[in-house]
């Protein structure tokens, strides 16, 4: 608190700049325009009135202008979440829009996937597998079939993409196949 008493002597009182007063007291001058524009918002000046402690000084500059958002906004049902996300090409961003369709004044898409994560955080995980190098190789055909475009002839072919992945090291194979 001593600090600020002397950032609002020189900078209230001399009249010295941001940047002169927070080289004669040590600070970065964007330390003493925090503390100066505080001290404005509080209606403080220099010098400053009798009896003010450092206590009643702290509380005019650093009292809380509002109170927290309240948590009012209505939250979707996350098992129904989770269970529509398994459907064949469905995502969070789509489950998002009609979440905002129910509930125009609901979450914006970064916290509700924020919300989501937490919530599927507390998921329980069932397997757990040990995987030795080498030892084992996970083969699918990953999801809907993909456009191929040949750059000779222009034509488009539907393609299944092929995955194996080994199972110590995450090591990934991809290749698109005709069928």
């Amino acid at each position: 608190m001593r600090k600020i008493r002397e950032i609002l002597r020189l900078a209230l009182g001399e009249g010295l700049s941001r940047r002169a007063t927070g080289a004669a007291t040590g600070l970065p001058y964007t330390t003493v325009s925090d503390h100066l524009v505080r001290a404005v918002k509080a209606g403080l000046g220099w010098p400053l009135p009798d009896g003010m402690d450092d206590a009643q000084l702290e509380a005019r500059l650093f009292a809380k202008t509002e109170p927290p958002p309240s948590a009012s906004r209505p939250l979707p049902d996350w098992p129904t979440v989770h269970r529509e996300l398994r459907r064949k090409s469905m995502t969070l961003q789509l489950l998002h829009l009609e979440y905002k369709e129910r509930q125009p004044d609901g979450y914006q898409y970064t916290q509700f996937c924020r919300h989501y994560r937490a919530w599927q955080r507390h998921l329980d995980v069932v397997m757990r597998q040990e995987h030795r190098a080498g030892e084992k190789l996970f083969v699918d055909f990953a999801g809907q079939t993909i456009p191929i475009t040949d750059p000779r002839t222009g034509e488009i072919t539907a393609a299944q993409l092929f995955v194996a992945v080994l199972g110590a090291s995450s090591y990934t194979y991809a290749e698109a196949l005709p069928s």
